[in-house]
């Protein structure tokens, strides 16, 4: 037979810590200003990027710091997949 839940009643400090720190990022976002947006340079911000990937002459932007990002971003996800692949796996699986 299982047991109800019951409601933990630790320690208030942390909880009061937790509201406080709630409290001050909500006033921190809340009232933080944003800069207008500038627009991109007139051109393809795509081909940009696969013209840097092979380093080919010919972008109309600057793509180098959207290569980084790019490539950054496809390993968090091979990593994540890989993770995925190796928890969906079973104990007997090789």
């Amino acid at each position: 037979m299982t047991t109800r839940p019951r409601l933990h009643r630790g320690n208030k400090v942390a909880g009061v810590l937790a509201v406080a720190l709630f409290a001050f990022l909500a006033s921190v976002f809340l009232t933080a200003g944003f800069g207008t947006a500038d627009p991109f340079e007139p051109g393809s911000v795509t081909a940009s990027i696969g013209y840097a990937m092979f380093n080919l002459p010919g972008g109309d932007i600057d793509g180098e710091g959207f290569l980084v990002s790019f490539i950054v971003i496809a390993i968090v996800l091979d990593a994540a997949l890989d993770g995925a692949v190796m928890l969906a796996k079973k104990d007997g699986d090789e």
